[in-house]
């Protein structure tokens, strides 16, 4: 989506940190804000400062992880504004204990992955469904990690597998949407916010959000920061490669397992 002007951006957890910065960037850009999170008082607080800003901005109390409060979210949304243009599922917690993973309470996973996982998956069914009925260009940007590239966190075992799987499933939605809806992940490296309060370093968060715009304009699937993720990055699949070049070379005909390509036939030929 090349132009925010005149859109309505619905930002979940954006009354702070990352998602409050992001919401000052779309406004800048023309753009009217709406901003679902779960604390009241800090929503009423960043619809105040953005309207002093001088951007179009309203609020509403939405706890991700509750599928009703999303429905919620979009219905005022549409009656605020009376459309919605692009969802930026930012809402996500960290975990609260980092502990060798054969000691971790699983409660801890599932607690994490209703807000990180399960909440993308609620504004996505939501949003986006309305965004296909409603036939405009449209977005829906995932905040996902550099977690979602490779596991940047010691023992952080349910943050690391939550954003990887935010990963796989924004990879999935870019290739069933229509085309006029955008789809990007978004991967930050360490960025100061809440989520990272009382801890060294960091990229600013208005640094950050720059950086990320012009990608998101460019309609980019992937958008990045932090450039010596690379190094980690480069292993990972280094480390691959190497395992199949090993144990499993490519032949003539080797897509004859593919799932790819099997899926394709099975569906070519029920079809």
């Amino acid at each position: 989506m090349q132009d925010f002007k005149d859109k309505v951006v619905v930002i979940t957890g954006g009354a702070s940190g990352i998602g409050f910065s992001f919401a000052k960037q779309f406004g800048k850009e023309g753009a009217k804000i709406v901003i679902g999170s779960r604390r009241t008082a800090r929503v009423d607080a960043a619809v105040d400062e953005l309207k002093a800003m001088g951007i179009e901005a309203a609020g509403i109390t939405c706890d991700v992880a509750k599928r009703e409060d999303v429905e919620a979210l979009a219905d005022f949304a549409w009656a605020t504004f009376g459309k919605a243009d692009v969802l930026f599922n930012n809402a996500g917690v960290s975990q609260k204990r980092y502990t060798r993973l054969l000691k971790v309470d699983l409660q801890e996973f599932r607690d994490l992955f209703e807000i990180n996982i399960y909440g993308v998956l609620h504004g996505i069914q939501v949003f986006g469904r309305r965004f296909v009925e409603q036939g405009t260009p449209a977005a829906i940007y995932n905040l996902g990690s550099e977690n979602s590239l490779f596991p940047a966190v010691p023992r952080a075992h349910a943050y690391v597998a939550s954003k990887h799987s935010v990963l796989a499933i924004s990879e999935l939605l870019a290739e069933e949407l229509p085309d006029f809806i955008d789809v990007s992940v978004i991967c930050p490296g360490f960025v100061q916010s809440e989520m990272t309060e009382g801890t060294l370093g960091g990229m600013d968060t208005d640094e950050f959000t720059g950086i990320i715009m012009p990608q998101l304009k460019a309609g980019n699937f992937f958008a990045v920061s932090h450039g010596h993720n690379m190094t980690h990055i480069d292993k990972r699949y280094a480390d691959i490669k190497a395992a199949y070049d090993t144990y499993a070379p490519r032949y003539e005909g080797d897509d004859q397992y593919d799932a790819r390509t099997m899926t394709a036939k099975m569906r070519a030929k029920s079809s």
